[in-house]
């Protein structure tokens, strides 16, 4: 994706108005936890006459003149004052406030020196809340060069609707050159999406928040519950740096953090935002066109991305800090528990779902003549993609219980992974295999349609 700034000219109308546009429509935040570390920065806020382009800050310092983008707004006159927030403490101030509130703040402390990072999806509503605000904004974007042609239609619509430009980052020439020649245009699909990612993203954003104090994403806790369950809605960014360089020199605002995605698409609704055509065909999360695709029934949001990798933690590296120590992005290997040693509630935990142990699966898989068929789930109960079919797998059970059909599963992840990649087809969680009565070798569900509909077609035609 590309990272682009845009200002957008100052919105008349009263803050308070906006609020109760706002309060009618109903956006108010609920629970937020903070920062474990207590988090002081030093904000300097100078009068600026333009907005600085992301690629042209690369100095530690802004100096006096500012060189004008496409994209120039006068900022509000903040005065040649130093403040010292505690961002821990203020997060906890803004625990019930709502995302037009958050982001109101977050421009008032940081006029032109802060930008909205906008993604092509329903993070518009970052924008919208920009917008509403009637102060001054910038957006930017990263454009990957291999996002669908629908975003980059988005793109163009957003910037009509708003009057502004928004400012694309892009990954060097010479880096792309050199990861296509000696691996391909799809390597990720073999070794991971970390390196292409890394190339394409991570670096051009690196790039661009060099040129700021703050930056305003739209992570929401509900989107990734391994790695995004516990983003507060403002926090000092603990993997990239701003403009004055060194670690506590950017500050990261999450405005819809406690914000689900059902209200996000209410308030886009209400507000008669322009939305990117994919969300019509299925696509939730939209990031680059061969790492997306749509969900389908029973399916999380993140599932459309790098679907093909059995990855615990699904991120690019944009919000790299969402990962707890001793987490990974990895490969199709498998990535560590977003939550390390922490213990999560089994799944599937009904009357109608046989739990199965490492001999019960072992003597299952040695049965020639079976007296009846199994159908057993190999999954993990940390898993957000086992934990969203869940629903429907008890469902199933329940709806098999007396046919002759047993339903069980088998936790493997941990000890029992590598069992289960070499002797039960484990490619990622969760995987679905039939055993029929009169073949040893079990037969995989070869789809993702995790609805009752679809697997119990899987069992009636196998059965």
């Amino acid at each position: 994706m590309a990272f682009a700034f845009s200002s957008s000219p100052s919105i008349h109308g009263s803050l308070s108005s906006s609020n109760e546009q706002a309060n009618a429509v109903g956006w108010q935040l609920g629970s937020f936890q903070h920062l474990d570390r207590t988090a002081t920065v030093n904000v300097s806020r100078r009068r600026s006459a333009a907005v600085k382009p992301l690629n042209a800050a690369a100095e530690p310092k802004r100096n006096n003149s500012v060189v004008p983008s496409a994209a120039t707004i006068v900022a509000p006159d903040l005065g040649d004052k130093v403040e010292e927030e505690d961002y821990e403490k203020l997060a906890k101030g803004l625990e019930n406030a709502s995302p037009l509130e958050i982001m109101d703040k977050a421009l008032s402390i940081f006029g032109n020196d802060i930008a909205i990072a906008f993604s092509g999806a329903e993070d518009v509503a970052l924008i919208e809340y920009a917008r509403l605000t009637g102060r001054p904004f910038r957006v930017f974007s990263l454009d990957t060069g291999r996002l669908n042609p629908e975003t980059y239609k988005f793109f163009d619509t957003v910037e009509k609707h708003y009057g502004i430009r928004i400012e694309y980052m892009f990954p060097d020439a010479v880096e792309v050159q050199a990861l296509v020649r000696s691996k391909g245009l799809f390597s990720f699909y073999e070794d991971g999406h970390q390196e292409c990612c890394r190339v394409r993203k991570v670096r051009p954003l690196r790039r661009a928040l060099k040129g700021l104090r703050a930056w305003i994403t739209g992570q929401r806790k509900d989107q990734s519950p391994g790695t995004r369950s516990e983003v507060p809605v403002v926090q000092v960014d603990p993997v990239f740096e701003g403009l004055d360089g060194g670690v506590g020199s950017l500050v990261k605002w999450n405005p819809v953090a406690n914000v689900n995605g059902k209200d996000i698409w209410n308030f886009l609704h209400a507000m008669n935002v322009p939305v990117n055509s994919l969300h019509s065909q299925g696509y939730i999360s939209i990031g680059c066109e061969p790492c997306t695709r749509p969900v389908l029934p029973g399916q999380h949001e993140r599932e459309g991305r790098w679907w093909w990798e059995d990855a615990k933690a699904k991120e690019c590296g944009l919000h790299k800090g969402n990962l707890k120590e001793g987490s990974s992005n990895g490969n199709g290997n498998g990535a560590a528990h977003a939550n390390g040693s922490t213990t999560v509630a089994d799944i599937f935990d009904t009357k109608n779902v046989v739990s199965l142990s490492r001999p019960g699966i072992e003597n299952l898989l040695k049965l020639v003549d079976r007296r009846e068929p199994w159908l057993v789930v190999l999954y993990a109960p940390w898993c957000q993609f086992c934990q969203a079919m869940e629903g429907s797998y008890v469902e199933l059970a329940e709806k098999l219980a007396g046919s002759g059909v047993k339903v069980a599963k088998f936790k493997a992840d941990g000890d029992q992974k590598s069992f289960a990649q070499q002797e039960l087809q484990l490619g990622s969680f969760p995987t679905i295999l039939f055993f029929p009565k009169n073949s040893t070798r079990p037969i995989k569900y070869p789809t993702e349609n995790r609805d009752v509909d679809s697997l119990m077609a899987f069992v009636n035609a196998l059965c």
